[in-house]
């Protein structure tokens, strides 16, 4: 969508620049005309409001001096009313363009920042704090607008209004005008030092806002744990020890403001007083006369009470300079090459996987994969096995090229890895994630999420049924057009997971990733997901990561990783005839269902 006449190809990221400044200009590409003709209007508006006060000096010396008729006297008066009626409408003009223009830059900002944030790698996101991107997203792109909507018009109509105004004193009394002008070095040094104070302060505010931000976030998201665990005691503790920082950081901000205002209001005022007074005296003297006097005394407010405002102005635009320098911090971060890559099939890929001595770290770690090695035929099923942090989603990472590995080499098809494009590879490659993800709209909706054509009912519903979800939905009332709650509050774990596998069932990817996805289902219900998908896999290759043996034993290959290694491979037959953790976590698993199993006949019996 573009706005105004703003060109759609510009992107901010044409705004970073290490000058903030300038980069806020940038920032204006395609309203910087119009944000031109605020200014000039509020510079129309200043020169009316001065030839009020220079008509008022005329009609007081000379019109009531001479004794003109009741006509002439009319005539000044409308000349009073034109004026205003000028004042009035260029500054409306001035405002509404300034308006429009700050508008429209933060409506393209906040647009770009959405769509970029999108983009960035799977690593930045797992860097970065939700709440922190928010804030930026939200709070400083406000603060961004709020600088194009009052600040730097605001320093336009200072600057424009001193100019004017000074000029006029200057013509009617020289030493009148350097009286006006006494304290202004002061004021703009003032503004100064405060200016840097105030950029700092504002900063660390934001920086904790952020923090707040987060903390509320996790605990909205997670407020069924926290109730089941009656943690609300220890999460208010602790949001209550991040919301007393902010306190002290805002208090700080505030502080810096308040001693600016009452210091400047001094200075302000004694600047004023002594003028009233010394061109009282000289009007008394007859060096000036009356209407000259009346004329000082009401443009002397127009240049005192600005520069006054100077710095209120300048402490306000460190606010808007700290966010831009926030967001642009977004802005510079590189998107994800999606289609970066030189071999791009027409039709879809086979499903063959080789892994050749494979590496990898996140960033500068300890490599998490060691020397992984092992081969996948169309269609086949790998099942990973191995604790927590043994490397098993790592592993399964690396074939959407969320992550690139360090050394070594993945081939698909015959093909490098990183010569397919990952949205050519993510296009083939359906996932579900340990946690599965639903957002707040209906059950038809979160299942055809994701495919990018028109999908009938008979599809959703062949993978609702392949999913094993299929008669629960339709025993809600609303059937697939029930609303689910924020990250599908309102569905079990197993029928979330469900879902999801359906959403990426009706993919019908290639290459089939399933994280833990029978970890929040019962007994009952994962074996009819594993009936289920053993029909759908066939002629897919698929990943399957499990902690129970029972979701691994008819997987073509079993992969068993300790510490990033694959230590036992092979099938369930092979692996029970040898010595190793395979076997020893059959073993355990199944004295553990054992026990749970007389536990409750024994409950039964009772």
């Amino acid at each position: 969508m573009t706005i105004s006449n703003a060109p759609a190809q510009f992107s901010p990221k044409q705004a970073v620049s290490s000058n903030r400044l300038l980069g806020l200009w940038r920032l204006m590409r395609g309203f910087r005309l119009i944000y031109v003709g605020a200014v000039l209007s509020l510079g129309i508006a200043a020169l009316a409001k001065t030839a009020t006060y220079l008509l008022l000096r005329y009609f007081v010396d000379d019109v009531l001096g001479r004794g003109f008729g009741v006509p002439f006297l009319l005539l000044v008066a409308l000349g009073f009313v034109g004026l205003a009626l000028g004042e009035g409408l260029f500054s409306f003009l001035s405002g509404r363009w300034a308006a429009r223009t700050a508008e429209g830059t933060a409506l393209r900002l906040r647009n770009y920042l959405f769509d970029h944030i999108q983009r960035l790698s799977f690593a930045y996101h797992d860097q970065t704090r939700t709440g922190e991107l928010l804030q930026r997203s939200t709070s400083d792109v406000e603060a961004v607008r709020r600088f194009y909507a009052d600040q730097a018009i605001g320093l336009g109509r200072i600057i424009i209004l001193f100019a004017v105004n000074f000029v006029a004193i200057w013509n009617l009394n020289r030493n009148l005008a350097i009286l006006s002008v006494i304290v202004v070095p002061v004021l703009v040094v003032v503004s100064y030092f405060f200016f840097g104070r105030v950029s700092r302060r504002y900063e660390e505010y934001q920086e904790q806002d952020a923090r707040v931000s987060t903390r509320l976030q996790e605990n909205l998201t997670g407020v069924r744990v926290v109730k089941a665990f009656a943690r609300q005691a220890y999460e208010i503790d602790k949001f209550e020890k991040e919301n007393w920082d902010k306190f002290q950081k805002g208090r700080r901000l505030i502080l810096m403001h308040s001693l600016y205002w009452p210091s400047s209001d001094i200075l302000a005022g004694l600047q004023m007083l002594a003028g009233f007074v010394i061109g009282g005296i000289m009007a008394i003297n007859g060096t000036i006369t009356a209407g000259t006097y009346l004329a000082y005394a009401g443009m002397v407010i127009w240049i005192i009470w600005p520069m006054r405002n100077l710095g209120r102005i300048i402490v306000q635009m460190s606010t808007g300079l700290v966010s831009y320098d926030r967001v642009m911090a977004i802005v510079r971060e590189e998107e994800e090459p999606l289609s970066e890559g030189s071999y791009r099939p027409r039709g879809n890929v086979r499903g063959e996987i080789v892994f050749n001595d494979v590496g990898f770290s996140y960033g500068e770690g300890e490599q998490v994969l060691k020397h992984i090695s092992f081969r996948v035929e169309p269609g086949q099923s790998v099942a990973l096995l191995g604790s927590t942090g043994s490397g098993k989603t790592s592993l399964v990472n690396l074939l959407p090229r969320f992550y690139e590995y360090d050394s070594g080499s993945i081939t698909l098809d015959g093909v490098e890895l990183k010569e397919y494009p990952r949205d050519y590879l993510r296009s083939q490659i359906g996932i579900v994630e340990q946690e599965p993800f639903l957002f707040s709209r209906t059950i038809r909706e979160n299942i055809s999420y994701g495919v990018d054509r028109e999908v009938s009912d008979e599809e959703i519903y062949a993978a609702a049924r392949a999913a094993a979800i299929h008669e629960v939905i339709m025993s809600f009332p609303e059937g697939y057009d029930t609303l689910v709650g924020e990250r599908g509050v309102t569905l079990s774990g197993g029928q979330k997971q469900r879902v999801a596998i359906a959403r990426t069932l009706l993919r019908n990817p290639r290459i089939l990733i399933l994280d833990d996805a029978t970890s929040s289902v019962d007994t009952e219900t994962e074996g009819l997901i594993r009936r289920a998908l053993q029909r759908l896999m066939e002629g897919r290759t698929t990943f399957v990561i499990a902690h129970r043996i029972q979701s691994v034993m008819n997987a073509d290959l079993i992969l068993v990783l300790d510490k990033g290694e694959i230590v036992q491979m092979g099938r369930h037959e092979d692996l029970m005839a040898q010595e190793g953790i395979y076997r020893d976590i059959y073993h355990l698993q199944a004295r553990i269902e054992d026990e749970l199993q007389q536990e409750l006949e024994a409950t039964v019996t009772v």
